[in-house]
């Protein structure tokens, strides 16, 4: 038996910041990864899928050209460049962490596959180590649905149609959330035919009506098609094409496409890890429960970033690790109760959400005030021919202080980032419609935004 004083299960956006911080404390501290190091953030998520996202738009803005008084000969891609760029992006962010916890002192990285074998014991590869502080880092991966038929054709999921080199002629999504939504748009853009799939009656379920309109349009308008309170019953092959069985309105028609990409949730990676060895048990969703401090229920094992459900957001993981380091060696006390969750869709225009919907404060009770703004008013946006998306805001009408704000822009997450700097310091909405803001700026819009507010 090994023994530590730290073992970190996943080295994704929470376990690798938390080994090296630990370590660099002088805490003997294994880290073991099962895939690559980075996690889901710098392997299949954040960082490929916004460089892709940033060639994507290279080849709107390439189609239009004309508007702005250049010719333009072609806007389509070359797909295998493109993932030849990923790839080498992706590389030096693995290349940095690797080259980081090599040279951390008090450091153990181990690559393989982890799993609870007593109280505080791991089995990494027929290794025992044991540890009085464990922390679970595992992450979550892509659900693949029982839909008759599915697990017989070759489906792509959010990670492997990152290597695709040649752009599907008809790509259908399962699935109308925001991986989706990304996904659909950037394939739309590298000349895909796309159709996305929603059971539910609209898309953005979260989002207010409003918002979830204003994306739909767009969508549209780049010439997605989007299919609502929909089910897809069958899949079958014919001919090397996808026959799809469609169920939408009570009628079934068939839909035939090149390729499917199942994008239909992300459940945590718990079912391999014998949680039930050291006293834990997952929830039915299979996430670990935690309390504020995101300890389990077994004291010195903590679940941090998806794994332990809630918000499964790249920055929320990391967080998590401030929050635990802070709190094991420097006592501070933190807690996860009524942090801000920020976070950003990044089709184009990105949407940035930060605090309450309009929908969530009328349902608490609260006495709000709504401001609106479409872009088409934006002088920068016009300026910039950006004019597709909408401004809103949330307030208290007693105390003026902002409660939440969805902005659907060209750089909606940094507009929405202002918003969440002024709710942190208790601005009022007047501060802000009253401000001074460099002109012309996006931001400088929240001046307008909230003389809407009569």
């Amino acid at each position: 038996m090994k023994k530590y004083d730290a073992i970190i299960i996943g080295a994704g956006q929470a376990g690798t910041p938390l080994a090296r911080k630990l370590a660099g404390a002088g805490w003997h501290t294994a880290l073991i990864e099962q895939r690559r190091i980075g996690g889901t953030c710098v392997n299949d998520g954040c960082t490929p899928t916004k460089t892709m996202i940033g060639a994507a738009r290279m080849c709107y803005m390439a189609g239009r050209a004309r508007e702005f008084g250049i010719t333009s000969t072609t806007h389509l891609p070359d797909l295998s460049k493109v993932k030849a760029r990923k790839d080498e992006v992706v590389q030096q962010s693995f290349d940095g962490l690797t080259r980081a916890v090599s040279k951390t002192d008090h450091l153990d990285y181990m690559e393989g596959k982890a799993v609870f074998s007593g109280m505080k014991t791991v089995d990494v590869n027929g290794e025992m180590l044991q540890a009085e502080h464990i922390f679970i880092n595992t992450g979550a991966s892509a659900a693949i649905p029982p839909i008759k038929g599915l697990s017989t054709v070759p489906y792509l999921t959010s990670t492997t149609i990152l290597d695709l080199t040649e752009t599907p002629r008809h790509l259908f999504i399962l699935g109308a959330g925001y991986i989706a939504m990304e996904m659909g748009q950037m394939y739309r853009r590298f000349g895909s035919q796309v159709t996305m799939l929603e059971k539910s009656d609209r898309i953005l379920g979260k989002e207010d009506e409003d918002i979830a309109a204003e994306v739909h349009k767009i969508l549209e308008e780049d010439g997605i098609t989007l299919l609502t309170a929909a089910e897809l019953k069958q899949v079958t092959t014919e001919n090397g094409q996808l026959l799809l069985e469609v169920m939408e309105n009570g009628t079934t028609r068939t839909i035939t496409c090149s390729h499917i990409l199942v994008a239909a949730g992300r459940p945590p990676n718990t079912a391999d890890l014998q949680l039930e060895q050291t006293g834990l048990h997952a929830e039915k969703n299979g996430t670990i429960a935690v309390n504020d401090r995101l300890e389990t229920s077994v004291p010195g094992i903590y679940a941090l970033g998806d794994v332990k459900g809630g918000p499964a957001f790249t920055h929320i993981s990391y967080n998590d690790y401030v929050i635990v380091w802070q709190n094991i060696l420097e006592n501070k006390g933190l807690s996860i109760r009524n942090r801000p969750v920020p976070y950003c869709m990044f089709t184009d225009p990105e949407l940035g959400r930060i605090g309450l919907t309009e929908r969530e404060a009328r349902e608490q009770g609260k006495n709000i005030l709504v401001a609106k703004l479409p872009l088409s008013k934006v002088a920068r946006g016009i300026e910039s021919g950006e004019t597709r998306g909408l401004m809103k805001a949330v307030a208290d009408a007693d105390t003026g202080l902002i409660l939440g704000a969805a902005i659907l822009s060209v750089a909606g997450g940094e507009i929405m980032s202002v918003l969440q700097m002024a709710m942190m310091g208790n601005l009022t909405y007047q501060e802000l419609r009253d401000g001074t803001f460099a002109h012309p700026t996006f931001s400088e819009s929240l001046n307008n935004l909230f003389t809407t507010i009569s």
